[in-house]
């Protein structure tokens, strides 16, 4: 491995954030190829790290938990008074009081920062590289303008402005508004038709160029103008419906089993055109999505005795209200398949609790295969199951060597009173809201076969775009421009392809409007991060939910990191906090 050294990159001091970060931002220099991660051909040295650094920028506590907690489907509290108070960074972001200090905004910035200063450097390496013969460099450099692209809309959606920027030794010149909208678009379209479009879904190809035209065309009009009302075009609608066309028309499908799209072995997955890839070199990786909200009292994976949830972020009951609204007297898990799936099939002599002791239940389990054991998946709720450990810390089995599972018992904030742990709907900033098993939790990504260690090596590629997504996209454009049937035809086409639990498939829709399309995109992309975004763009951020009652317009942006601010000030002008903070 070679030592790669990231100088100029990014311009000024105030890119110096990017390695004074509080957060353990480690400068881990990869392989410098992809070769190994099962991927066919070798890449430069400069895209590897690129790659690499992408998973910094959607650790569960940078810019994933940063969209989840700010949005009105995730919520953290103090658990227990011992467990993710973080120095408050959480709730300030949760109810929009977040400042220009926050860690957690502050950490997705260097994140982010530090990424695209890569890709910077990745770009300049691979211009080089094809300027002196070398080809094959050619469809890295495409794939690394895009990268860059991608990058700076995240900084557009999290700040309201991008860096332009294609030279180490260039300073970066900051746009906003339709400049920004402008540059990023330039950039996709410069590539869009010449990029490879065979790669598997841990690398940026023409299909995710596409799906990141579609994004920028329908969020234009928040770009635009991020604190007042959108204004959507015809013309961007027509873009979005001309891109996510072409994309419903290649070589992607739906998935039957929706949560096949979050298992192992999901880099195989029809449906998933990007992903960030947690194999060969990136494989050193938690499952950092899947084990966050999960109860810290349930080992979801009995052959690694050590693996474990963090009881950190929990549903908002406002989230699942929205299930309870869509489905009425009929419960939400018998009729979407998005919702829940059972693989802890408990029996039925063993369901009814009462009277059962926590204290004294030794023989109140089930057995079952170490490998065959799998936690319930979709929005867990009430007592949950799983195994134990022993005195002598190990998985308890019986006599032929089967994992004994049981009710999970509550130590982490039960005090004297031993009890289960219950996931209940309540959950919010209060004593009784904060404990250790409050609220419902998600349960979306596998806990991966292969993750020992606390749920290391993971083999499930978080999914950053998809199919699913795109008929969304596709489905709100046409809405947007008056095509009611269109769009009805595109949610019923994604609702009814759930159907590997033909008793769970959710029904077709009779009608659809805005309102209707907004639940439904909260159905089925659902802790996958785009919750602030579409509620952005819906006009549902200044709404109230759980412990948020703030209602300013200047809150749909994030602040600039003070560290970023103090960085630039030696150079007066080049950032400018955002309005409001």
């Amino acid at each position: 491995m070679k030592n790669i050294r990231f100088h100029k990159i990014l311009p000024i001091a105030a890119f110096l954030l990017a390695f004074l970060s509080c957060t353990n931002l480690d400068e881990e220099i990869l392989d410098e190829s992809l070769t190994g991660t099962g991927q066919a051909e070798a890449v430069s040295g400069s895209i590897a790290p690129v790659y690499g650094m992408l998973r910094q920028v959607w650790l569960h506590t940078v810019n994933f938990g940063l969209q989840e907690v700010a949005s009105d489907e995730g919520i953290l509290p103090y658990r227990g008074g011992t467990d993710w108070f973080d120095g408050g960074k959480f709730l300030a972001i949760h109810q929009h009081l977040m400042t220009s200090t926050n860690s957690l905004v502050g950490d997705t910035w260097t994140a982010i920062a530090q990424t695209l200063s890569r890709a910077v450097l990745a770009e300049e390496r691979l211009r080089l590289e094809v300027e002196n013969g070398n080809s094959a460099a050619q469809d890295a450099l495409y794939e690394m303008i895009a990268m860059k692209a991608y990058l700076n809309m995240l900084v557009l959606d999290n700040w309201g402005l991008v860096f332009k920027k294609n030279a180490s030794d260039q300073l970066s010149e900051i746009l906003r508004g339709q400049e920004a909208i402008s540059y990023i678009e330039t950039e996709l379209l410069s590539v869009v038709n010449v990029i490879n479009s065979n790669k598997g879904p841990g690398r940026l190809n023409k299909h995710a160029v596409s799906a990141l035209l579609a994004r920028l065309y329908l969020n234009a009009a928040v770009y635009r103008d991020p604190y007042g009302t959108p204004d959507f075009r015809t013309e961007d609608m027509d873009k979005v419906i001309q891109y996510t066309n072409e994309i419903i028309s290649g070589p992607y499908s739906l998935s039957a089993e929706y949560f096949e799209l979050f298992d192992d072995g999901n880099d195989k997955n029809p449906e998933i055109i990007f992903s960030l890839d947690q194999r060969g070199v990136l494989q050193n990786e938690h499952s950092r999505w899947a084990y966050w909200p999960i109860s810290g009292d349930l080992i979801p994976r009995p052959e690694f005795p050590n693996t474990r949830g963090t009881d950190a972020v929990g549903v908002t009951p406002d989230f699942f209200q929205t299930w309870v609204e869509a489905y009425g007297n009929v419960d939400p898990a018998d009729a979407d398949a998005r919702f829940f799936k059972e693989n802890t099939i408990i029996p039925e002599n063993l369901k009814d609790l009462t009277g059962v002791n926590p204290t004294n239940d030794a023989n109140h389990f089930y057995t079952i295969d170490a490998k065959q054991f799998e936690i319930d998946r979709g929005i867990l709720r009430n007592i949950i199951w799983g195994p134990r450990k022993d005195g002598s810390g190990n998985i308890m089995t019986d006599s032929d060597g089967k994992v004994k599972i049981y009710p999970v018992i509550n130590r982490r904030s039960s005090g004297a009173n031993i009890r289960y742990v219950d996931h209940t709907l309540k959950v919010d900033f209060t004593n009784e809201g904060s404990l250790h098993n409050a609220g419902y939790r998600f349960s979306k990504y596998q806990f991966s076969h292969t993750a020992p260690d606390c749920c290391n090596f993971s083999s499930v590629d978080l999914v950053l775009i998809r199919l699913g997504e795109i008929y969304l996209m596709r489905a709100e454009a046409k809405l947007r421009k008056g095509d009611n049937a269109g769009a009805l035809e595109d949610i019923n086409t994604l609702r009814t392809s759930r159907n590997a639990r033909p008793a769970q498939t959710p029904a077709p829709l009779n009608s659809i409007d805005l309102n209707v399309l907004f639940r439904e995109s909260g159905f089925e992309l659902y802790w996958e991060g785009h919750r602030r975004n579409y509620q952005i763009r819906f006009g549902k951020y200044e709404d109230s939910w759980t412990e948020k009652n703030d209602t300013n317009v200047n809150k749909r942006l994030f602040p600039i990191p003070q560290r970023a601010m103090d960085g630039a000030s030696s150079e007066p002008g080049f950032l400018v906090q955002n309005p409001g903070y």
